[in-house]
């Protein structure tokens, strides 16, 4: 597993450096729905990424988001955003990452979430801790959403579905002590691994936005469970983590908000 880590950690830095050269350029920008945006970086970098992993473990099953879903009916399985943040990329928004993720027998062994502007690496292996750039990282200590800084995002189909997150936001910002929505669902989870965010909740994620984050939620202490407080799994249609102090009275207001 160690050399598994160290590559996946090489190959995000390369692609994160990619990334971070290109950012000012002028981007192709296609859209896969009204608001949901994918730029040919996302392409070449996912490419960056998937050849590497073939090349080094040809037997390794793959999934990435744009297009990029192979079954080998390896016990192995990568999963990869080549660019968590798409549209703040694209606007010149410095706020985004590369997240990869390892996955064996069906448990999250390796997350990796590489942010190249500030040159962080967030790393966690199963059973092993989290750590920022060597440096082993807690969950904070934060008592009490009031005095909680708390991240979201919502998803692409706000204007489509009512089921948006609206009503949850409403809720929780007049309960914690602050809210931040900054774009990358990877990083935000992160940030609460790291204790710079206490929680996070967001519905309708993909694996690929979430499969790195989880790992290093949970190894750096916090608790990761959907917003009934289920078990998660990569199929679940919400995610809810946080440093496990706050995360009974966050599902009682996510609970509330529901059901007005």
């Amino acid at each position: 597993m160690k050399d598994l880590k160290e590559c996946a950690i090489e190959i995000a830095r390369e692609a994160g450096i990619f990334l971070k050269d290109k950012l000012n350029s002028v981007h192709t920008i296609d859209y896969k729905g009204e608001i949901n945006l994918v730029t040919e970086v996302d392409k070449i970098s996912e490419e960056m990424i998937t050849s590497k992993i073939n090349a080094l473990f040809p037997e390794h099953d793959i999934l990435a988001e744009e297009f990029t879903d192979i079954d080998r009916g390896s016990d192995f399985r990568w999963i990869i955003d080549p660019l968590d943040g798409t549209t703040n990329y694209a606007h010149g928004y410095p706020y985004f990452c590369v997240s990869i993720a390892l996955e064996r027998l069906n448990i999250m062994t390796v997350g990796i979430v590489y942010d190249p502007m500030l040159d962080e690496m967030f790393v966690a292996e199963k059973g092993k801790g989290a750590f920022l750039n060597d440096r082993e990282i807690h969950v904070s200590n934060t008592r009490g959403i009031i005095k909680s800084l708390l991240a979201t995002g919502f998803p692409y189909d706000i204007r489509e579905d009512s089921h948006n997150n609206l009503n949850y936001f409403n809720e929780m910002i007049l309960k914690a002590q602050a809210i931040r929505r900054a774009g990358s669902a990877a990083l935000d989870l992160a940030y609460v691994a790291a204790g710079r965010f206490d929680g996070f909740w967001e519905l309708k994620l993909n694996p690929w936005d979430i499969a790195a984050g989880w790992l290093l939620v949970e190894e750096a202490g916090g608790i990761v469970t959907d917003m009934g407080g289920n078990d998660y799994h990569l199929e679940s249609s919400s995610i809810l983590a946080s440093n496990g102090r706050i995360h009974k009275e966050m599902m009682d207001v996510l609970k509330w908000a529901s059901s007005i």
